[in-house]
């Protein structure tokens, strides 16, 4: 008598998708301990073999509920310290000089560039929380700065010519 070896259990929603719990943020995808739901080859081509997710089993989403829950307080204390954070930083007046013709600038504007502005504001901050496009011309624009998933704060900054 043959007997088929045991099955793996189906993770899979009817709609070609597979549900995740993500172990770290990923861009465009969601935030750490998120459950999430992806396409099949994104997520065992990708997401686990990098180790940016887990299958969601059961028994691994009531792990995560319970973590949720022991770790809601400490939560709170986050986010208040990344609120008090963005009412520091929207104190600041950031004011990048470059190097411009007129009012075309000689080179670019990036994140990069906002987060030394910061720096030298007292803030140091890193530059994959800021979020800005690229500036090539002078003025004032807005950059979002990302503290917390909860806590996004939007800073104002001027680009004016360098002085020679």
């Amino acid at each position: 008598m043959l007997v088929s070896p045991p099955r793996e259990p189906n993770f899979y929603n009817k709609d070609n998708n597979m549900e995740l719990i993500l172990k770290q943020d990923v861009q465009n995808l969601g935030f750490k301990d998120d459950v999430v739901s992806v396409k099949n080859g994104y997520g065992r081509n990708f997401l686990i073999p990098q180790g940016f997710a887990q299958l969601a089993t059961p028994s691994a989403k009531k792990v995560l509920a319970e973590n949720l829950k022991q770790r809601a307080h400490k939560e709170a204390k986050v986010v208040a310290d990344a609120k008090a954070l963005a009412e520091s930083l929207k104190a600041i007046e950031i004011k990048i000089a470059a190097k411009a013709g007129g009012e075309k600038l000689f080179g670019s504007i990036t994140n990069i560039d906002i987060v030394e502005a910061l720096a030298k504001g007292g803030q140091v901050i890193d530059r994959k929380f800021v979020t800005s496009g690229i500036v090539k011309r002078t003025g004032k624009y807005t950059a979002s700065v990302r503290l917390h998933r909860d806590v996004i704060v939007e800073l104002d900054y001027e680009i004016v010519a360098e002085k020679a």
